[in-house]
C-alpha cells in the first residue's frame, strides 16, 4: 500500500503535508479515484443523450466571487460608492463593454458567450452550486464535502462513461479546493454516485516571491500543477521523490525502481490500469510543459493559474472530458475580496485576462474551440455597495459567466442588470440552468435522474433548463 509519507513535511500554508495531501487519489470518502473509477462498471440506467457539441469542457472557477461590477457589468453612472474604481472599455462586438483591467479579454469577445445574470440563493464558498448545480444548500449542511453530496458535471460524464479511457477523463487542478486551508470544500466530488467518480487531483506547490500574512495583499503563485505519485503501490512514498527534477524524470526514476524490484507482478488488475494511466505518453505529456515554446508559456503567464490552463489545452488534445481549474491559493490567491478589492483585481484580472484569452485563441487556432467548451465564473457575485475596508462583499443575487467554444454563440450577451449591477432585471440564469446547458453540450439529457444513497431519482440539473439563447 502506498504510503503517504515517510516523515512530516509543511506545505506552502504551514499545514503538514501528512494532514493536507493523499498523494495520489485525494480522495475524501476512502478507496483511491482512479483505480476506483476504472473498476467502476458501466451503469444499467437508459443512456438518454442529445448529439454532443462539446467533447470536453475547461471550467475555470474563481473561488471566493469575482467583482462582475470591476470586470463585466460596469456601472460608470452609479454613485462613486457603487461604481468603483474602474472603467468599461469598447470591446471587438458593439455594444458589449467590459472593465479596463481585461483589455485582451475585450479583443476576443467576438468568440465568446457572456452572462450578466447569474443568479442563485446558495451563499457559501466553495464550487457546489458551479459544479453541482444545486443552490439550496447553507454553510452548515454544504461547506465541507459529504458522501450524501450531489455529484459534479464532471462525476455524472463519468458515471454515464463520456470519453476516452487511456487518459484521466475527469481532473481538477491544482489541487482539492481547499488546499489552502487543507480542508475539502464540497463541489468537484462523485457524491451520492460515490467516490469512484472523484476527479483526479493533481499536487503543487506553490512558489511565492515573499510571504503576508494579510489575506488581501496580493502575491503572485507561481509553480506549476503535477500528477500524483503512482497509486497503491508498495514501498513508494512522497518523500522518495526528488522535487528538484521535472516530472518525467521523477516518473522515470519510479518506473526503474519498480521495475528492480518486480513490484508491478503483484499488483491487481486496476493497479496495474492506474499504472498505466499515470506513466501513459498520453499522460505524461500532458502535464510536460517543457515541450512548450518559451513564448506560450510567457503568453499564458508563468504563474499557477497560467501553468493550469497551458495543461488543461494539452489535457483537451489528450481526449480528457472535464477539467477545472479552481483559483485558490494562499498569499491572497482567491477572489473573496472583503477587503481591498480594487488592489486586488489590479493584481490579479491582467493574470486571468491573460490566460483566459491566451487559452481561448489557442484553441481558435488548433481547430478545438468548437469542441471544447470553456466557462468562467465563480461561486458568486460581489455586493454593489463598496464596504468600509474598500472591499465587496457576498451576493449570489448576481454575478457572471463568460464562456467560449463547444456550441455557444460568438459575440452574444445574456441578460441584463439594474442600475447597481445588483439584481437581474432580465433573463436571470440560476446554477441549474447552468449545468443543465453544459449536460446539453456534451450530449447528456439534462433532465436525467440519477439514484442518490436511498435510491431515490434525483434530477442531474436539480431542475434546471439549457440556456438555449446561447446554444447555436
Amino acid at each position: 500500500m502506498l504510503r503517504v509519507l515517510s516523515g512530516t513535511q509543511q506545505v506552502c500554508d504551514g499545514v503538514s503535508r501528512r494532514e493536507a495531501l493523499r498523494v495520489g487519489g485525494l480522495s475524501l470518502f476512502g478507496g483511491l479515484t482512479l483505480p476506483s473509477v476504472l473498476r467502476a462498471k458501466e451503469s444499467d440506467l437508459s443512456r438518454h443523450t442529445h448529439p454532443a457539441k462539446a467533447k470536453s469542457v475547461v471550467l475555470i472557477n474563481l473561488f471566493g466571487g469575482p467583482p462582475h461590477q470591476d470586470m463585466v457589468d460596469l456601472k460608470p453612472h452609479a454613485p462613486a460608492n457603487i461604481r468603483g474604481e474602474f472603467s468599461p472599455i469598447a470591446t471587438t462586438v458593439p455594444g458589449i463593454d467590459i472593465g479596463d483591467l481585461l483589455p485582451k479579454t475585450a479583443v476576443i469577445m467576438d468568440r465568446c458567450t457572456l452572462i450578466r445574470t447569474y443568479s442563485h440563493r446558495y451563499n457559501s464558498h466553495n464550487p457546489y452550486n458551479v459544479l453541482t448545480g444545486f443552490d439550496l444548500g447553507n454553510d452548515r449542511e454544504n461547506y465541507f464535502a459529504k458522501r450524501s453530496d450531489h455529484p459534479s458535471v464532471g462525476s455524472v460524464c463519468q458515471y454515464m462513461d463520456i470519453g476516452p479511457h487511456d487518459v484521466p477523463r475527469y481532473v481538477t487542478m491544482p489541487a482539492f479546493p481547499g488546499y489552502s486551508q487543507a480542508l475539502r470544500r464540497a463541489g468537484p466530488y462523485g457524491g451520492y454516485l460515490g467516490s469512484q467518480y472523484d476527479p483526479l487531483f493533481t499536487i503543487c506547490s506553490p512558489e511565492f516571491a515573499r510571504k503576508s500574512a494579510n489575506f488581501y495583499d496580493p502575491v503572485t503563485a507561481g509553480g506549476q500543477p503535477v500528477l500524483p505519485s503512482l497509486d497503491e503501490l508498495p514501498n513508494v512514498t512522497a518523500d522518495r521523490l526528488d522535487r528538484r527534477k521535472n516530472l518525467l524524470q521523477q516518473f522515470d526514476e519510479q518506473l526503474r525502481q519498480i521495475d528492480a524490484s518486480r513490484t508491478t507482478n503483484v499488483m491487481t488488475a486496476f493497479q496495474r490500469k492506474v499504472f498505466e494511466l499515470l506513466t501513459s505518453p498520453k499522460t505524461r505529456a500532458a502535464f510536460d510543459l517543457n515541450q512548450e515554446p518559451a513564448s506560450t508559456r510567457d503568453n499564458y503567464g508563468r504563474n499557477l493559474w497560467g501553468s493550469s490552463m497551458l495543461i488543461a489545452r494539452r489535457l483537451v488534445e489528450a481526449g480528457t472530458t472535464f477539467v477545472t481549474v479552481n483559483w485558490e491559493a494562499e498569499n491572497s490567491g482567491h477572489w473573496d475580496l472583503h477587503e481591498n478589492n480594487f488592489g486586488m483585481c489590479r493584481a490579479q484580472c491582467p493574470q486571468l485576462d491573460a490566460m483566459f484569452s491566451t487559452f481561448v485563441l489557442d484553441l481558435d487556432q488548433r481547430g478545438l474551440l468548437d469542441s471544447t467548451l470553456v466557462v468562467l465564473m465563480g461561486e458568486m457575485g460581489r455586493t454593489p455597495r463598496v464596504n468600509g475596508k474598500a472591499g465587496r462583499d457576498h451576493w449570489p443575487q448576481c454575478g457572471f459567466v463568460l464562456l467560449a467554444g463547444g456550441g455557444t454563440k460568438r459575440g452574444f450577451l445574456l441578460g441584463k442588470t439594474d442600475s447597481e449591477a445588483a439584481y437581474p432585471i432580465d433573463r436571470p440564469v440560476s446554477a441549474g440552468d447552468m449545468v443543465a446547458t453544459i449536460y446539453q453540450l456534451v450530449g447528456i439529457d439534462p433532465h436525467l435522474m440519477v439514484p442518490d444513497l436511498t435510491s431515490r431519482p434525483i434530477h442531474i440539473s436539480h431542475g434546471g433548463e439549457p440556456v438555449w439563447e446561447i446554444l447555436v
